[in-house]
């Protein structure tokens, strides 16, 4: 399993695996993998894009959970994870609540979950939270 060098914006998702949040253009050691939430300069280690408008909800949800599901598994799978916005708090803090929910977080415990243990202003917006609600459905 690969360590983080820097574990600033590290959580502990509720299964084990360790997943950073932070601010797309905040400094960060490398990863092996991020989901990217917001236009701009790509990481130099493989991401993934996902089209997800500051304060609001990702433009296809199939592919935002696609890709939380591919972070989880590489997760588990030991590799150094992460999720990334423009701030670091909306849509990376959804991110990381969805990331919980997708591990079996109940969904009522993800807001208050991410905003203990990654940021306090975590979930920004009531469209955040309405999209989290709809996750349990979408959990295999």
């Amino acid at each position: 399993m690969a360590a983080w060098s820097d574990r600033t914006g590290v959580v502990v998702l509720p299964g084990g695996a360790q997943v950073r949040g932070r601010p797309a253009a905040a400094p960060a050691s490398p990863a092996d993998f991020t989901v990217l939430l917001v236009d701009g300069p790509a990481p130099a280690w493989p991401y993934r894009r996902v089209r997800w408008p500051d304060f609001w909800i990702p433009a296809d949800r199939d592919d935002a959970v696609d890709a939380l599901r591919e972070a989880l598994r590489r997760a588990y799978a030991g590799e150094r994870v992460e999720v990334a916005c423009r701030g670091g708090k909306g849509r990376t803090g959804t991110g990381l609540a969805a990331l919980a929910v997708l591990d079996g977080l109940p969904v009522r415990q993800a807001v208050p979950w991410v905003r203990r243990h990654y940021h306090s202003r975590a979930v920004e917006t009531p469209w955040q939270r309405w999209w989290l609600r709809a996750l349990p459905s979408l959990r295999d």
